[in-house]
C-alpha cells in the first residue's frame, strides 16, 4: 500500500478512536480498560510468563490481568513462584498503568492521539480527575480541580507516581537488605513493593511476601504511608503540593478526603483492636505494642492496600464485617484506591446528620452541596451495594462456600482492596469470571459504568406536578 493510502488509513483510524472519545467518554474508558486487559491476558499467557515454562490457563491468566489492570491484588495462583521475571515485569508495569486510572488514562491516550489537549480533551480528563464532574451538571470550579488546570493535572499524575514510587522505592532498599536479602534482590523488591503499595494493590512477589518485614515498624510505616498517598487521589495530591501550608485555602474535596480518611483510619484501628486482641490466631500472641501498630496497619490495609500480615481467615466474625465495611467505602476519587470513596461516603453522612438536624441545606466548611452532588452519591452507593449482592449470591450458589468468605472477598474485589479469606485461591474457573466481572466494575466506577451503559443523554423540557409518597 503506498505510504499516502497508510497515512489516510491511519488518520481515519485515530479520527474515529478521537471521535469516540469526545463523543462518549465513559465508553471509550471501559474500551481502553477492557482492552489493556486482553493484551495483559495474552502476555501473561505465553509460556515465557511462566516460572516452569509450560504457560498458564486461561482463567488464571485473565483473573491475574484483571487484578493487576485494575490494582486489586486478589489471586489465584502463588504470585511468587508462578511467575518468571519476564510474567514479574509485566504485573509490575501493568499495575503501574492501572494505577493512573480509566479515564485518566483514556485522556493521556486522546492527547497522544491529537497532539493536543483541547476544550473537549480537558472536559473528558475532568470526568476522572474532577470528582464532582461525573454528574455532567453545573460545578463550582472552586470544589476541586478548575478546567485550565488539567492539562496541569494530568502531568502530576504521571511525576507523582515517578517521583513517590522513587521516594518509597529508596527508603525499603536498606530494610530489604537488613531483613536478609541480597543487594541485587533489593534492587528489585524495592522498587516492587513501591509500585505495589503507591497503586494499592498488594501483590507481594517475593517468597514469604511481608513475613521477613513484619517486624520492621519503619517499613511497614513506609508502606502504609505510601498506600495512603495513593489512596487520597491526584487532585488531592495536586492541591496539596501547591497550598500544603495553606489548610484554609484547600478545596472542600480536599478537606473532606482527608477528614474521612483519617477517622476511618482511627476508627478501622480501635475497632480490630477491640475485637481481635484476645485471637490467637491474629493479634493474640503479639505483645501491646505490636498488636496496636498492626491494628493501624490493618485498619489501613482495608481501604485499599491489600498487604496483611496476618491471616484473614483467622479473623473473627465481627472484623470481617468491620473490614467489609473500610473496603467498601475505599479511598479517594480519582485515586489508585477503589470503592465507593470517601467523598461519597462524607456526603451521604453530611446529607443524614443535615436531616436529622432539620436543616434544609447540606453543608461543610462553609460551603453548600448541592443536591445533584447528593444524589449522584446515593447512585453510587445503590449501584456499588447491587454489584457486590448479585456478586455475592452468584459466587455462594457456585461454590456454596460459607457467605461470609464470599462476602468479604466480593467486597474486597468491588473495592480493589486485595484482601482475602484464602476463598479466591480455591475458586472454580465460572466463580473466577464472576469475581474478575465485579472489579472491573468496582475499578472502573458505579458512576463511569452508569452513564456507559446509557444509550443517551436526554433532555426533559417539562415538569411533571409533584407528589410526596410516604417514606420511612
Amino acid at each position: 500500500m503506498p505510504r499516502a493510502a497508510w497515512n489516510r488509513t491511519w488518520r481515519a483510524i485515530g479520527g474515529f478512536f478521537r471521535d469516540f472519545a469526545i463523543s462518549s467518554p465513559a465508553r471509550f474508558a471501559i474500551l481502553v480498560f477492557v482492552s489493556l486487559i486482553l493484551i495483559f491476558t495474552a502476555l501473561l499467557s505465553l509460556p515465557i510468563a511462566s516460572a516452569d515454562g509450560r504457560g498458564t490457563r486461561l482463567a488464571d491468566a485473565l483473573f491475574t490481568a484483571v487484578s493487576t489492570v485494575c490494582v486489586t491484588g486478589l489471586v489465584t495462583v502463588d504470585m511468587a513462584t508462578h511467575w518468571s521475571a519476564f510474567g514479574k515485569a509485566v504485573i509490575f508495569v501493568g499495575v503501574n498503568i492501572g494505577g493512573m486510572g480509566a479515564l485518566t488514562l483514556a485522556s493521556m491516550l486522546g492527547l497522544i492521539v491529537s497532539k493536543r489537549l483541547g476544550l473537549r480533551a480537558k472536559l473528558l480528563a475532568a470526568g476522572d480527575t474532577n470528582p464532582l464532574r461525573s454528574h455532567g451538571g453545573p460545578v463550582s470550579e472552586s470544589q476541586t480541580v478548575r478546567l485550565g488546570e488539567v492539562g496541569q493535572l494530568l502531568r502530576t499524575v504521571a511525576l507523582s507516581t515517578i517521583i513517590i514510587e522513587a521516594a518509597v522505592a529508596v527508603l525499603l532498599y536498606v530494610p530489604i537488605m537488613r531483613a536478609g536479602y541480597s543487594w541485587l534482590d533489593a534492587l528489585w523488591i524495592a522498587p516492587e513493593y513501591a509500585a505495589m503499595s503507591f497503586t494499592n494493590t498488594g501483590f507481594t512477589l517475593n517468597e514469604g511476601g511481608l513475613e521477613p518485614f513484619q517486624y520492621d515498624y519503619f517499613f511497614m510505616t513506609v508502606i502504609m504511608a505510601s498506600v495512603f498517598l495513593g489512596s487520597i487521589g491526584f487532585p488531592v495530591i495536586y492541591a496539596l503540593s501547591k497550598q500544603l501550608l495553606v489548610p484554609r485555602r484547600w478545596a472542600l474535596h480536599v478537606k473532606l478526603t482527608l477528614v474521612t480518611t483519617v477517622i476511618l483510619f482511627v476508627v478501622g484501628a480501635g475497632a480490630f483492636l477491640a475485637l481481635e486482641y484476645e485471637n490467637p490466631g491474629t493479634f493474640g500472641t503479639r505483645d501491646a505494642w505490636d498488636t496496636t501498630f498492626q491494628a493501624f496497619f490493618l485498619s489501613a490495609m482495608t481501604r485499599s492496600g491489600g498487604f496483611s500480615v496476618i491471616d484473614i481467615g483467622e479473623l473473627n466474625g465481627s472484623s470481617m464485617v468491620v473490614g467489609s465495611m473500610l473496603m467498601f467505602v475505599g479511598g479517594g476519587s480519582a485515586s489508585t484506591a477503589g470503592g465507593i470513596k470517601v467523598t461519597t461516603l462524607a456526603v451521604l453522612a453530611l446529607a443524614v446528620w443535615s436531616e436529622a438536624k432539620g436543616r434544609t441545606s447540606v453543608e461543610a466548611f462553609g460551603r453548600r452541596i448541592p443536591s445533584d452532588v447528593q444524589r449522584v452519591a446515593v447512585a453510587v452507593l445503590a449501584w456499588g451495594a447491587t454489584i457486590c449482592a448479585l456478586a455475592t449470591i452468584t459466587i455462594a450458589q457456585i461454590t456454596k462456600a460459607p457467605i461470609a468468605e464470599v462476602l468479604f472477598d466480593v467486597i474486597s474485589g468491588f473495592g480493589t482492596v486485595g484482601l482475602s479469606t484464602g476463598l479466591t485461591e480455591r475458586l472454580p474457573d465460572p466463580a473466577v469470571y464472576v469475581l474478575a466481572v465485579t472489579i472491573v466494575m468496582g475499578r472502573v466506577g458505579t458512576v463511569t459504568l452508569a452513564a456507559a451503559v446509557a444509550a443517551t443523554s436526554r433532555s426533559q423540557h417539562y415538569s411533571l406536578p409533584v407528589e410526596r409518597p410516604i417514606v420511612g
